[in-house]
């Protein structure tokens, strides 16, 4: 391995990441608290933060009192400085919101899909895009990040593999280059963004080992270890809804037989109620048959939501004894409706099926982020690079 040494400049982009991420997460601090919570230099931390106070990157938030001295600045990352777009790509429609730099959502644009067509999708996302950015200049926007189904490979360009919906590598950044987006583009799994945005702002805060999970109409976790999402080999990893939950068991959307998404994903979920009551009402969208079926007192409802609970706790058990995680945090809008009813019979059921000593570290808690997770989290990826690099790109 070749080692190469840092250079002054290396050092000095190092520290305005260390000290931007700092002031994003756990802002406003005074100079004073930024040296204590970075471990730079009174000196450092008050030359880097004039910069960055020059360059429009910051902004004082009001003053604290000091021990007998003068009252110390407090100091944010300035909303006013750009905007970043998250875009939600789930399984009937699409959701795309602007955001300042203090994250505050300032328009949302919900388009349904009537087919999981990519270039419908990506049409979809450039006409989202162009809408919430009325009245705002493009070259105040850091980029647009896009959450989706499926395995994304990194490249020079984004392509999506989604065996579930019928998406074969497809290259959907360049599908949404040509439909008019020429912002900077971050494409990610929607299970990943969902998991940083819980990481920065929700359940997932302080923790250092974590396991995400995403139920919606199908299943995913984002795994962090020591910090960091564990991508895999090919940024496969995360598809908890394919680890298999029942040898030979039912056809999953996948293909193969037995996933954990053919008994915990809502689809399958419903598709399980309508078979045992031999009635196929697909009246009502997918979220409020669910809720309808969580909040039934027929015998055959019951049965179906305590199965299906007690499949998702052997699931969470699997990530308890493979992962060792301090927390698992659940979250999906299906996670959130069977956790709002049912999670204390989830604790139990993972309880029954994980090791004692794992599950005994462990906290099993709901998202906080809501619905939008994965929009909010998708909004992270672009300022995600503002913070790494310490500079707009």
């Amino acid at each position: 391995m070749v080692r190469t040494r840092a250079t002054v400049r290396d050092l000095r982009r190092q520290n305005r990441s260390v000290l931007l991420t700092a002031l994003f997460l756990d802002g406003p601090l005074s100079r004073q608290q930024l040296s204590l919570a970075t471990g730079l230099s009174p000196a450092t931390a008050s030359t880097i933060t004039g910069e960055l106070l020059d360059e429009g990157l910051l902004v004082e938030a009001g003053s604290v009192d000091s021990d007998g001295g003068r009252p110390r600045v407090l100091l944010r990352v300035n909303p006013a400085f750009g905007y970043v777009i998250g875009v939600d790509v789930g399984e009937t429609g699409i959701k795309v919101e602007l955001f300042d730099l203090a994250m505050t959502r300032l328009s949302t644009v919900d388009r349904l899909l009537t087919a999981l067509e990519p270039a419908l999708v990506a049409d979809l996302i450039a006409s989202g895009v162009d809408e919430v950015l009325a009245g705002v200049e493009a070259s105040s926007v850091l980029g647009v990040g896009v959450g989706v189904p499926g395995t994304v490979e990194q490249g020079e360009s984004a392509v999506v593999h989604a065996q579930t919906i019928g998406w074969d590598a497809v290259p959907l950044e360049k599908m949404i280059r040509a439909a008019g987006v020429t912002l900077p583009l971050l494409v990610e799994n929607g299970a990943k963004t969902q998991g940083q945005a819980e990481m920065w702002f929700g359940a997932g805060r302080g923790a250092r080992h974590a396991v995400i999970a995403l139920v919606g109409s199908g299943v995913g976790i984002a795994v962090v270890a020591g910090g960091v999402v564990h991508r895999g080999a090919t940024s496969n990893a995360g598809e908890w809804g394919h680890m298999t939950i029942a040898y030979g068991g039912r056809r999953c959307r996948c293909g193969a037989r037995g996933c954990l998404e053919a008994y915990a994903g809502a689809s399958a979920v419903l598709a399980r109620y309508r078979e045992a009551v031999r009635r196929d009402d697909s009246s009502l969208d997918e979220q409020s048959a669910l809720e309808e079926l969580l909040t039934s007192r027929s015998a055959v409802a019951r049965r179906v939501v305590d199965e299906s609970v007690g499949y998702l706790g052997a699931g969470i058990a699997n990530l308890v004894n493979l992962f060792n995680p301090e927390r698992v945090v659940l979250g999906g809008w299906a996670g959130l409706a069977f956790g709002a009813v049912k999670l204390d019979e989830i604790v139990a059921a993972t309880s029954s099926h994980a090791l004692r000593h794992p599950f005994g570290q462990v906290r099993i808690e709901l998202a906080l982020t809501g619905p939008d997770a994965v929009a909010v989290g998708a909004a992270t990826l672009p300022l995600a690079v503002l913070l790494e690099t310490g500079a707009p790109g």
